[in-house]
């Protein structure tokens, strides 16, 4: 299995990069997994994307610690801990950069076993652009993983459908330049044998309490039974037995507390020292037995607040 990172900044198209690869990847039969990882983030923030390629399904999942490629758009970011660019990387790992500096330059700085190749660098182009850089990664990778040229260029126009023929055109041109550029570098990435998953994920697996009911219940054993969430309700929930049809388990499965329970005639009991005034159970009441009352209106009625 191919397993690839893209890293850069955002607004420099490395979700875009990845897609073309993948689609790529798909045009000529392979299984395909690709997908960004980032928050909530601005441009020029560090942001990356992966792919996965293989001929039989693909059951792997989650970010890829240890790469056959990677490509980094921006060289500032290899330096950055938080960017991850160096996370995985070993003696069968390529490492692509898009940089002005001489690759033996970049091994003597990272004392990586990793072999470093050169991209053509986005840096010496006109600033407008810029954007192309992520057409630029996916021809390079392209060609770097075997692939054939017409099929980024086929996987470009698919991903960029609908921005225009200029745009689409612009792009397959930097792709099939970069393309071009590693023709020396064909085929240089092998897919590893082993498998990639981490053994230690740093997982915890906590077991689950036996329970008499499906609901989650505050009386079950180690729970917060002595903190009365109703001290802080400013609604709450109130049933007319009149229109109560007693499906006592509609309500008390949908209380996210297991505040409600059963009298011995079937009608709905609220504990209301426990009840949070979520109002789900007013929302799911089928006959609408269950209605919302202000704190205060009950109060002046000489009820609990």
């Amino acid at each position: 299995m191919f397993r690839i990172r893209f890293h850069g900044r955002g607004g420099q198209g490395i979700k875009t990069a990845s897609r073309m690869l993948g689609s790529a990847f798909f045009i000529e039969g392979f299984e395909v997994q690709d997908a960004p990882r980032y928050g909530a983030e601005r441009r020029g923030a560090p942001i990356f994307a992966y792919v996965r390629a293989d001929a039989s399904p693909i059951f792997e999942r989650g970010v890829i610690p240890h790469p056959d490629l990677v490509l980094v758009a921006d060289d500032t970011l290899v330096g950055v801990p938080a960017a991850g660019v160096m996370q995985g990387l070993d003696g069968h790992a390529v490492l692509a950069l898009s940089t002005t500096d001489d690759a033996e330059v970049w091994r003597s700085r990272l004392n990586t076993d990793a072999q470093i190749i050169n991209l053509p660098s986005s840096s010496a182009e006109d600033p407008a652009q810029r954007p192309y850089v992520g057409a630029v990664l996916a021809g390079a990778a392209a060609q770097l993983l075997g692939l054939k040229a017409t099929s980024i260029v086929q996987a470009i126009a698919q991903e960029l459908d609908g921005h225009g023929i200029t745009v689409i055109a612009a792009n397959q041109h930097r792709a099939h330049a970069a393309f071009e550029a590693m023709v020396a570098h064909a085929g240089t990435v092998m897919p590893r044998t082993e498998d990639s998953t981490p053994s230690d994920t740093g997982w915890v697996t906590l077991k689950h309490e036996d329970a008499d009911t499906s609901a989650p219940t505050i009386h079950g054993a180690a729970t917060s039974v002595q903190i009365k969430t109703g001290l802080w309700r400013t609604l709450r929930p109130v049933v007319d037995l009149e229109h109560c049809n007693r499906c006592n388990w509609v309500c008390g499965s949908f209380c996210p507390d297991g505040a409600i329970s059963a009298d011995p005639n079937g009608y709905p009991v609220i504990d209301l020292d426990h009840c949070k005034g979520c109002m789900i159970c007013v929302a799911q009441c089928p006959p609408h037995a269950i209605h919302a009352e202000p704190e205060k209106a009950t109060a002046n009625k000489g009820g609990t607040p």
